[in-house]
């Protein structure tokens, strides 16, 4: 599959990677593929970015996903559907917080993974690089390109794509603004 990714892609993967080590995460997850994404400059998914807002709004992105990571990673539909049988996530993230302290449920940060010098891609993030070859195969597109990658994180539930629809960053808005307004009718690679 790799053989198919544009220089941009690669160069997203190991931005990712980058990310990763700064953030001192075992694993590259797609948090780290988004921020390398929005690293990127001169590319069809940076002017996608762009267009829509998200490079001018990044410190918004950013503290929304640092928001997710305390919530431990759980979306925007996830606390509704808690909210809605009477669990308050907000007052379970406080209490354990004060009783554990800041971050507590954002799971452990730093590397275990010193000794080999590599960081292992999580399943989520696997999965964003497998539906981006899936979403390029759709569009008939033989390479994989950032734009590819972009749409991935779009199209995959969970936190990213959560954080991303709340910028006004949908499947269908990231489509339209790469290609136009008949873009977004394109195969949804599921």
């Amino acid at each position: 599959m790799f053989e198919r990714f544009t220089k941009g892609a690669r160069g997203t993967v190991t931005g990712a990677l980058t990310h990763a080590e700064r953030a001192g995460a075992d694993s590259v997850t797609e948090e780290h593929l988004l921020l390398a994404l929005l690293d990127q400059e001169g590319s069809r998914s940076s002017f996608a970015v762009a267009a829509l807002g998200l490079t001018d709004r990044r410190a918004s992105l950013e503290a929304a996903l640092t928001e997710a990571r305390r919530r431990g990673g759980l979306t925007q539909a996830d606390m509704e559907a808690l909210a809605g049988i009477g669990i308050d996530v907000t007052e379970i993230v406080a209490k354990v917080e004060g009783a554990h302290g800041e971050g507590a449920l954002a799971g452990d940060r730093r590397s275990r993974r010193w000794w080999t010098g590599r960081r292992a891609f999580t399943t989520g993030a696997k999965g964003i690089l497998e539906k981006s070859l899936r979403i390029a195969l759709g569009r008939g597109d033989r390479f994989i390109g950032e734009e590819h990658l972009l749409l991935a994180l779009t199209a995959s539930p969970g936190v990213v794509a959560d954080v991303l629809a709340q910028h006004g960053a949908t499947y269908t808005a990231v489509a339209r603004a790469l290609y136009g307004a008949g873009g977004e009718g394109q195969a949804r690679a599921g």
